[in-house]
């Protein structure tokens, strides 16, 4: 094994790079430990620093991409943009190159090429183009020696989920540059660290790029195998300790040092305090403490009865963010749509009254009320809204994170299992847009699904007068076979005049929302009565392998298993997540229902 970048570790970058020295005034060399026969030497002189590409035996291939990131430039001329390092929850939103001085295209400054490029690898359909995508090296820029020069501290191994064109400003002058989301990796495998033999590796002519995923982190890998589906079992997360339920979950552990909107590891005992400017990360909206606003909604009682109007605002609020509406909407827009709902789906004994939730919402700190003061809205009356056309809808942030599709159904998933259990769910998601989120198959599965005996990736629809999915029925038959009909939920072999009979449930619908692969880690065997109820959400599996009941969580056995049949549990997660049963924050409900 070669030397490795430990996340949390500290490095000095010297101005002469020269690879001899171990330590520089105490902290490990980067130029060191990144030394190799096979690449030129690193930089880290920019934001974006790739390491030329190597003509490999399969294809031009490049090692890298090293990503720095400065909060002491944050918002200046020379970087306006502020990055954002939410390293507990696994994500770094970050900021291309261009800027308000640029004369080139947007997408043509060093930087935003670079990432663009590396976009779609990062967005390829199967593993084979993914096996091509190139790994980023997150670092950030740390004071040491009473310095902020030359040292950095590695963040992690990251790919790119995102990249969005957006409109930015600086000094009242507007020009347009790129924000990519990144998603963090998990490294304990390896103990938390990358060896610098992979990029090595990767930047070997001679190695087929095959060879070279032999020497890649177990998350990396996984990646590759499956994609973006698998970012909820490999993206990294802190390791977080018991928490009052009544208070609101931290943003930061203890392994974390809040610096604005800019958080990095820090090393233990680290005793330089952090500028009282940059503290607004102690805010900052991560998954966790979205869900946990969810659950803790105020709402008004009504006969004893929850209102209804907050819970169904705030789905029509993320119904805008899955339809790729603009987040605000006028007050007319809501009025309508929202006053629709509670016609609807309202307690009979509840006035409709859209104008509350419309402002009173932001009280959840997951709403933003543009276009009217508090004062003007003291009163929250209609007639001042007509006048005053002011606008509202998810925050900046809610909307970023929930634009995240397993986040969006964890979300739904948590108002509708919290405050609208007793409402007509597949009526109310129809009513929404949101069609899908009510069932594990979604929309056009299973009743539209057409099987073939060929391979395709992903998922193929033939044209009709609409959208028919077409599956692979010989992985159907393989895995039955694995499992001999017999139901992996109850053990049950179904009896028929000719054998035996068994379904073969996907545990990520095909079906719009979730458009799920069409893969063998994706099925399950199971009896047509259980099919039926994990494609209604009535049972779903624990993290310990257990099928539950998903009303009261009370166990109806334990899932059976083929070593030949493996199962994603990014897949099983995502199921969980519709069920309510695997939600940011919700970890104890499956220890509570085994107690």
């Amino acid at each position: 094994m070669g030397n490795q970048l430990r996340v949390g570790e500290v490095l000095r970058s010297a101005r002469n790079r020269d690879p001899a020295a171990v330590l520089i005034d105490g902290y490990p060399n980067i130029h060191h430990v990144t030394a190799s026969h096979a690449l030129a030497q690193i930089q880290l002189s920019k934001g974006v620093n790739p390491i030329a590409k190597a003509k490999a035996v399969d294809g031009h291939r490049r090692p890298a991409v090293l990503i720095r990131s400065s909060p002491w430039k944050a918002g200046t001329v020379e970087t306006p943009w502020h990055d954002v390092f939410d390293l507990d929850n696994g994500h770094v939103r970050y900021y291309g190159d261009h800027r308000a001085d640029h004369t080139v295209p947007v997408g043509s400054t060093d930087g935003n090429a670079v990432l663009l490029e590396t976009v779609l690898r990062h967005q390829g359909a199967t593993p084979e183009q993914r096996a091509l995508a190139v790994p980023l090296l997150i670092f950030a820029a740390v004071t040491r020696n009473k310095t902020p020069k030359g040292y950095v501290q590695f963040c992690g191994l990251a790919i790119i989920e995102n990249a969005e064109l957006i409109d930015q400003e600086t000094d009242g002058r507007p020009f347009r540059n790129y924000r990519y989301d990144l998603a963090v990796l998990d490294l304990k495998e390896e103990g938390g660290g990358v060896d610098w033999s992979w990029i090595e590796a990767r930047g070997n002519r001679d190695l087929s790029t095959a060879e070279t995923l032999e020497c890649a982190p177990q998350s990396w890998r996984r990646w590759v195998d499956h994609g973006h589906a698998a970012l909820p079992e490999v993206r990294h997360r802190a390791v977080e300790s018991e928490e009052d339920e009544t208070t609101e979950p931290r943003t930061t552990t203890g392994a974390y040092e809040p610096m604005g909107l800019f958080s990095v590891p820090r090393q233990p005992r680290a005793s330089t305090p952090s500028s009282p400017v940059l503290t607004e990360s102690l805010d900052e909206l991560t998954p966790k403490l979205l869900m946990h606003r969810l659950r803790k909604l105020k709402v008004h009682q009504v006969n004893g009865r929850r209102s209804r109007h907050k819970p169904l605002s705030l789905l029509w609020g993320i119904s805008r963010i899955a339809a790729r509406k603009h987040r605000l909407a006028r007050w007319g827009e809501f009025r309508d749509e929202v006053g629709g709902l509670m016609v609807e789906f309202g307690h009979p004994e509840s006035s409709v009254s859209p104008e509350y939730p419309f402002w009173h919402l932001h009280t959840s700190r997951l709403w933003d009320v543009r276009g009217i003061t508090a004062e003007q809205a003291v009163k929250t009356q209609t007639a001042t809204f007509d006048r005053l056309a002011p606008e509202a809808g998810m925050t900046e942030e809610a909307a970023r994170l929930l634009d995240d599709p397993f986040l969006r159904s964890q979300a739904v998933a948590v108002l509708r299992e919290t405050y609208l259990a007793d409402v007509d769910q597949h009526a109310l998601m129809e009513r929404l847009g949101l069609a899908g989120y009510e069932s594990a198959s979604g929309i056009g599965a299973p009743d539209g699904v057409e099987e073939r005996d060929e391979e395709a990736d992903p998922v193929e629809r033939r044209g009709f007068t609409g959208s028919r999915i077409v599956r692979d029925i010989r992985l159907v038959r393989k895995v039955k076979r694995l499992h001999a009909d017999r139901c992996q939920a109850c053990g049950l072999q179904l009896a028929t005049r000719f054998g035996t009979y068994s379904q073969g449930a996907h545990i990520r619908g095909l079906g719009h929302p979730h458009d799920g692969p069409d893969e063998l880690q994706n099925l399950l065997v199971l009896c047509p009565n259980h099919h039926v109820q994990f494609d209604a959400l009535a049972i779903y599996i624990d993290t310990h392998g257990s099928v539950r009941q998903t009303a009261d969580g009370s166990s109806i056995g334990e899932l059976r298993r083929h070593p030949a049949h493996q199962i994603s549990e990014a897949h099983l997660r995502y199921h969980r997540a519709l069920c309510g049963r695997d939600t940011v924050g919700s970890e104890s409900q499956d220890v509570a229902s085994r107690a």
